[in-house]
């Protein structure tokens, strides 16, 4: 690949993501403030008045406990709605098509709209982290794999948002996958509890939801205490990249969902 071509390609990656930044950065009324709120209100009720009631978790007081969890909520949910509602109105005002027929790869394509997800969820993450202050001190047990596990998860929830974009025909489309699947998931993730108090059959069925990993490495990195070893953790999460970037790549190459 010649260093023409790099460029190129570079300037069409940071168009789209400057793009995607701008499209919430303009309105960041309504997409950066209401999950910081939101999350305000789960310090209040769950760690403030539930909380008290509920005593320690894992050795730590609970507000502390369920910080790591409802930054990673916060992450998860807005990397993916970014891209699906972004991707989705691509489609809609029909000007994805343009892309697709552009010299630009559908890499890039997906790289650019992916980056763009992971920007708003970074931003909501730190908007989040910054209001946990005023209930629980700042926790650090290793920056490093905070900041890989808070990326990485952004990375994959971005690429599932674009993959429910593609195959969304309707506005209506958009809000299934996260009702149905995203919400149960994130609140059965041990955002709220840890996994070693759920009955040993539990247990095992929690161990398939891969955001359960997400929260445990992120807990891991602010507090030094997981149920899983941080490794396998990583292992999980790059798995999961892997499959819905080939996945979203094999979706664009054959325009699925976008060609009639």
């Amino acid at each position: 690949m010649s260093e023409r071509h790099l460029h190129d390609y570079w300037v069409a990656f940071r168009t789209i993501v400057t793009k995607e930044v701008l499209r919430f950065a303009r309105i960041w009324v309504q997409t950066i403030l209401p999950p910081v709120i939101t999350t305000a209100l789960y310090f209040i009720i769950f760690g403030g008045l539930i909380g008290e009631r509920i005593g320690d978790m894992d050795g730590f007081r609970y507000m502390d406990f369920i910080v790591p969890g409802l930054i990673m909520l916060a992450v998860i949910t807005n990397s993916y709605s970014n891209v699906v509602s972004s991707f989705f109105g691509s489609k809609f005002q029909r000007h994805i098509e343009e892309m697709l027929v552009s010299p630009i790869p559908n890499s890039v394509i997906i790289l650019g709209f992916v980056f763009g997800g992971v920007a708003r969820g970074l931003s909501v993450g730190v908007a989040v982290l910054l209001v946990s202050l005023f209930f629980s001190p700042l926790s650090i047990h290793n920056a490093g794999v905070m900041l890989i596990v808070v990326l990485l998860t952004s990375i994959l929830f971005a690429l599932a948002g674009l993959i429910n974009g593609v195959f969304a025909r309707t506005f209506d489309d958009i809000a299934i996958v996260p009702t149905f699947v995203l919400t149960p998931l994130t609140y059965l993730g041990g955002v709220f509890y840890s996994v070693s108090l759920l009955p040993e059959f539990w247990q095992g069925v929690s161990m398939l939801n891969p955001i359960l990993y997400m929260v445990d490495g992120f807990r891991y990195g602010s507090l030094g205490s997981s149920d899983f070893p941080i490794m396998v953790s990583f292992a999980v999460i790059v798995a999961f990249i892997a499959v819905l970037y080939t996945a979203a790549l094999i979706l664009l190459n054959k325009g699925i969902g976008i060609r009639s």
